[in-house]
């Protein structure tokens, strides 16, 4: 076993340095309990709601209609913005044609 020795002065500095490091993961650590993951959405959730494929859902994404978060290969959706879209799906046909709503035409 080796020991080393050091001053007094530069241990304390090194344990206030230390317990400010530890502080700042504490507050980092709180700003993020708010930010779960309970109000998000995952793909199957979306399908369900909007009554669309997965593949239609990829689409919503890919051309910047609907917003998402993606961590690793997992993609989440907040539900504001699946709110925001129902309208344009909900006017679509199978053929992928959007029909205005109010007049119910092309």
């Amino acid at each position: 076993m080796e020991v080393i020795s050091i001053e007094r002065s530069t241990y304390e500095e090194l344990l206030t340095s230390f317990n400010s490091f530890v502080t700042k993961m504490k507050e980092m650590a709180n700003r993020g309990k708010d930010k779960g993951l309970g109000d998000w959405l995952d793909n199957q959730d979306v399908c369900q709601m909007l009554n669309i494929s997965p593949r239609t859902l990829q689409t919503l994404r890919d051309n910047g209609t609907l917003a998402y978060s993606q961590i690793n290969r997992k993609v989440y959706y907040k539900p504001k913005d699946v709110e925001s879209i129902l309208h344009v799906v909900a006017g679509r046909d199978k053929d992928g044609k959007v029909y205005n709503l109010k007049t119910k035409c092309l």
